[in-house]
């Protein structure tokens, strides 16, 4: 039990368990890709199939990748430091990229030498080692697809998501170049450069398919919404807390999340318990979802009833026009001798129809139709998607 434990712990928002499975995934997967990539090599060799010997390359470049990984969860591991205040964290994703154009430039070379057994086909020897190598060789991949998906899901890591895709993808290419070295036994067609040439396509799509999900993180993707709603949750158990806004996840890595909200608190309350009260939710943050919070304070003027009828008009106004899915906060109003501005930020869901410059029109006109002369000062939210 203690050596199971320690090979395979549970606390997975640990970012040193993070490491543990990375590092295990990357040397396992270096071991069984070697291994693969020597007998399919054999059997491709003596076989004469360029599919099958595409199919052992692409187990070669799985290797690599893996050792790419294993390096990229190594460093990611590394505690900040004076030039990267903020930790490795994102080293993870640089790793998951460079697998990513790894496997796309092996796909376009054994695309390149599948065209060229299409156009010059030699014959393929059939051999009962080679289909029983690459039946094994699917079993393997398929077990390291399972693998890798599960723990990946578990820790939220990208890097283990996009090695699960390539295994499942190499298992469909084994399957295809299995399944061609078998017509060619018993038919007598030669489909070896084609099969090559579908082998490649895969690769091709698995590496397409591993940059994408590893740039978005390295561009600044959104959050989680399980995550948003989780610190959403946190944060309005507390009574004091009337509201939240402006609420920003900036992520250096799993398990280094700068969060950032304003909290809408009653503006006549004992400030010095309200702060209290903000460092007990940021300490909660910390210990529950291993995020560094920063919590602003927005005093809200809860006992005015002038102020809380003029925002129930204006949002009114708003989803009469717009929809009840634009939202408005941080409500104030300057009243003046010949109209009242009524400030606010307006929530607006990402995918709504409108531009910005459009909605904050029809919020103008809306709110310049209401009985009053009131006169809208407007910014433009966007909202993570479990943030309401």
């Amino acid at each position: 039990m203690r050596v199971s434990a320690k090979l395979f712990p549970k606390n997975y928002e640990d970012p040193a368990v993070r490491r543990h499975y990375g590092v295990l995934s990357g040397a396992v997967g270096i071991a069984l890709n070697v291994l693969l990539f020597a007998a399919k090599y054999f059997a491709g060799v003596a076989s004469r199939s360029i599919a099958i010997t595409a199919d052992a390359f692409n187990n070669l470049s799985d290797a690599g990748s893996s050792l790419i990984a294993l390096l990229g969860f190594k460093i990611a591991g590394r505690k900040a430091d004076a030039e990267h205040p903020f930790g490795h964290g994102l080293a993870e994703h640089v790793a998951g990229l460079i697998v990513a154009i790894a496997i796309i430039l092996m796909g376009f070379d054994l695309g390149r030498t599948s065209i060229r057994k299409i156009l010059s086909p030699e014959p393929v020897e059939f051999s009962a080692l080679s289909t029983a190598i690459l039946a094994g060789s699917i079993l393997v991949k398929l077990s390291m697809t399972l693998y890798n998906r599960s723990i990946g899901k578990k820790i939220r890591s990208a890097t283990m998501r996009a090695t699960a895709t390539d295994s499942l993808s190499d298992a469909f290419a084994t399957l295809a170049v299995l399944a061609s070295t078998l017509i060619a036994r018993f038919t007598g067609l030669n489909i070896d450069g084609w099969t090559g040439a579908l082998v490649a396509l895969m690769i091709l799509w698995a590496g397409w398919s591993a940059a994408r999900d590893t740039i978005s993180p390295l561009l600044g993707c959104a959050p989680d919404p399980e995550l948003v709603r989780r610190i959403v949750a946190i944060v309005k158990e507390y009574g004091e807390v009337v509201g939240i806004h402006d609420l920003l996840v900036h992520a250096y890595g799993a398990g280094n999340l700068i969060v950032s909200l304003h909290a809408e608190v009653p503006a006549d309350g004992n400030f010095a318990e309200l702060h209290d009260v903000i460092d007990v939710i940021e300490r909660r943050l910390k210990r529950e979802l291993n995020c560094h919070a920063v919590i602003h304070m927005d005093p809200l003027a809860t006992d005015d009833s002038l102020v809380g009828e003029a925002k129930k008009r204006v949002q009114d106004a708003i989803f009469a026009a717009l929809g009840d899915s634009i939202t408005i906060h941080d409500f104030r109003m300057v009243a003046g001798p010949t109209h009242t501005n009524v400030i606010f930020d307006a929530a607006v869901p990402p995918g709504y129809p409108l531009g910005d410059d459009a909605v904050r029109r029809e919020i103008d006109r809306a709110v310049g139709e209401l009985e009053g002369k009131y006169f809208a000062i407007v910014t433009i939210d966007k909202p993570y998607e479990g943030a309401s």
